[in-house]
Order: C-alpha cells, then sequence, then structure tokens
C-alpha cells in the first residue's frame, strides 16, 4: 500500500470511529498528527519530520506579535492543544519565558506525543481557566496569546469585554494580546467591539495565512500601530531567525487596522433565518 492510500484510510478510519463528545482524539498519518474535539475541526497538526514546525497558517499569523514585540521576556498563551505556537516560541526566543495555560487536563496528558518539552526554567504548562488566570496578581507578559477552544468552539468567557480588560490589565506596559477566531463565529463582531472598547484604536483584525480564521492583534504600547514601512523592516530583520513569512503578516496587520473600524466586512449568523446576513 502507497502512502497516499495509507493516510486516506486513517482518515477513513478515524471519520467512521470518532464520536463529537468533545474528548480530545488524536488522528496519526504517517507524515503528521493532529488532535481534534471532533471529527471536521482541527484544533492543533504537528509534522512527524520537523515536530516544531507551525502547520497551520492562524498559528503563523499569530507569531506577528514580533512585529511589536521582537524579544518579549515572558509569554503567556491561554490553551496549548498540540503546543505548536508553545514549542515555536521555545525554540526561536531563547530568553523567553513560555507559560501555557490548558483548561483540560486530558489535553495536557497528550504533551509527550506532540513533542512538547518537559516543564523547567524557561517553560511552564499550567492546568487552570484562561479566564480565570489573567486576573491573577502574577507576572506581567509582553504577550498574552488566545487559542482556547472546546468541541463548541471558543469558550464565551474568552470573549468579554471583562475578559479582555484583565489582559489589558496583566499586560506589561507595551504588551501585546493576540487571539485567534474562526471566520464565521456569529458573536465575532462583539469580540472586536469588546477588545476596542479596552484598548482603543491599537487593533487589527487580520486574515491569517491558508485558512478560514481571523486573527486579532491589540496593542497596550500606543494609540496606533506602527507605519506599514516600519513593520516591514522589523520584518526583514527578523527573517533571518524565525521561519515566517513576517512581511506578509505586517501587511495584513495594517490592512486590519482598517477592518477593525469598520465591522461592516463582518457575517454574522442569523438563527432565525438560514442564510447569512450582514450587520451593517
Amino acid at each position: 500500500m502507497n502512502n497516499s492510500h495509507a493516510s486516506f484510510d486513517a482518515y477513513i478510519k478515524f471519520f467512521i470511529e470518532s464520536h463529537p463528545n468533545g474528548e480530545p482524539a488524536l488522528l496519526e498519518t504517517e507524515h503528521s498528527l493532529s488532535l481534534h474535539f471532533d471529527p471536521l475541526a482541527t484544533q492543533s497538526c504537528m509534522s512527524r519530520r520537523d515536530p516544531d514546525r507551525l502547520m497551520l497558517g492562524y498559528t503563523r499569523t499569530m507569531m506577528g506579535f514580533l512585529l511589536l514585540q521582537p524579544t518579549p521576556s515572558r509569554v503567556s498563551m491561554i490553551g496549548l492543544g498540540g503546543g505548536s505556537l508553545a514549542k515555536y516560541c521555545y525554540r526561536h526566543l531563547v530568553n523567553t519565558k513560555v507559560v501555557a495555560i490548558e483548561i483540560d487536563p486530558a489535553v495536557i496528558a497528550l504533551r509527550d506525543r506532540f513533542h512538547i518539552p518537559a516543564d523547567d526554567d524557561r517553560f511552564e504548562i499550567v492546568c487552570a481557566d484562561g479566564a480565570e488566570y489573567v486576573r491573577g496578581q502574577g507576572s506581567r507578559p509582553d504577550v498574552i496569546l488566545v487559542d482556547g477552544f472546546l468541541s463548541h468552539g471558543m469558550p464565551p468567557q474568552l470573549g468579554t469585554a471583562e475578559f479582555y480588560s484583565a489582559c489589558h490589565e496583566r499586560l506589561a506596559d507595551s504588551g501585546v494580546l493576540v487571539a485567534n477566531f474562526v471566520e464565521n463565529d456569529p458573536y465575532m463582531q462583539d469580540y472586536v467591539q469588546n477588545i476596542r472598547s479596552v484598548f482603543g484604536k491599537s487593533v487589527s483584525v487580520a486574515m491569517a495565512e491558508d485558512s478560514c480564521n481571523y486573527t486579532l492583534f491589540a496593542w497596550k504600547g500606543a494609540a496606533r500601530f506602527p507605519s506599514r514601512n516600519v513593520l516591514l523592516e522589523r520584518a526583514s530583520e527578523l527573517a533571518t531567525t524565525h521561519p515566517l513569512n513576517l512581511r506578509s503578516i505586517a501587511r495584513r496587520l495594517k490592512q486590519g487596522e482598517r477592518r477593525a473600524s469598520d465591522l461592516s466586512f463582518l457575517q454574522r449568523w442569523n438563527p432565525a433565518e438560514t442564510n447569512w446576513v450582514i450587520e451593517e
């Protein structure tokens, strides 16, 4: 049996045997390992050949925080999944403390399968509710990455004005909040409005690379993001140490500024209808 047939058979077996009960499930093929809470949604994907590579486009886009915080001393991330972002930060940001907050012990139990490093002086996994964690009085991270999802979508507590206010308070003075949203989330407009109510105009809603996700950037450091030219210069400087297309992310981040101020682009599912409606 050739490799393509073996992978196809693995997919078919996974979809037949999986049950949408919210428990983390693994799909294994010769080339990759992926984490799912239901058969139709991929939470995380790892290359077996290069376990630290960012396979999914939205994870690469979230690393755009480097354009605003190229040398963070501390990165906190809400949602561990398969540890893609945690592993990348641990490997490429050698002077950074990385803390991942994950609410589900069953997800944390899979850390060895996804080659997530053991806890040490630069890396820690905390089993806790991320919304509660940011309200604590611990260290102030330069970056907070929010990528917490359950089988039914993003937990509602990660989209409230209270949560974003807690993130703003917890962040260092020039800190960056980055959040991953699926494109068809019916409450996307509410999330953006809640974030703008806390962070002001330094908010961008960028299309994620190669996926149907939005990546939201909110910067505590200034009233506006740096200019396009400044961001492109930083992207070029970082290209030698980061295997990411940061120039493309810089352009999308600036385009996303306009998107965040004009929410008419958002589509919301109307539960009383069976079609998409545009909110003006």
